[in-house]
């Protein structure tokens, strides 16, 4: 399945479009817009630009995921994972960084930061009722599969 989306460049700095890295990618790498490293000290957080605007198709939003080697190698990941880009949102994408790491981390120009997923949404229409059906589990919450 294919689908097209637009992207925009924001600001002076070249950043090469979100990409699939390989045939099989499921996400789209976006990159840091910076013109120097930024410095993220341990346990801080920080919005990284992206250089890119977008204009996701009605029923669709883009979730963006942290990338696997910056958070195994690191301690670097998105902190609201996933996080959620409307179809109705049009400035710039931001990527808020965290470093759980024990060391501090340079996210330097151009840096594969996080990546993209284009997902469907499905709007819902909230019927507010007096109780609910039964089921096997019910009310039984946190760990409660793992009982049997």
């Amino acid at each position: 399945m294919s689908l097209t989306i637009e992207f925009c460049r924001v600001g002076d700095i070249n950043v090469p479009a979100p990409a699939h890295s390989t045939s099989g990618s499921a996400g789209m790498d976006i990159r840091a817009a910076l013109s120097e490293a930024v410095t993220i000290k341990r346990g801080e957080r920080r919005l990284i630009p992206t250089g890119w605007r977008v204009a996701i198709p009605a029923g669709f939003e883009i979730q963006v995921r942290p990338r696997s080697g910056l958070a195994l190698k690191h301690g670097v990941t998105v902190l609201n994972a996933p996080g959620t880009i409307d179809s109705d949102y049009r400035g710039e994408v931001g990527i808020v960084l965290i470093n759980h790491g024990a060391d501090d981390f340079r996210v330097e120009p151009l840096e594969r930061i996080a990546q993209l997923i284009v997902a469907t949404v499905v709007q819902t229409e909230v019927v507010v009722v007096e109780t609910l059906d039964k089921t096997e589990r019910g009310s039984d919450g946190y760990g409660s599969t793992g009982k049997k």
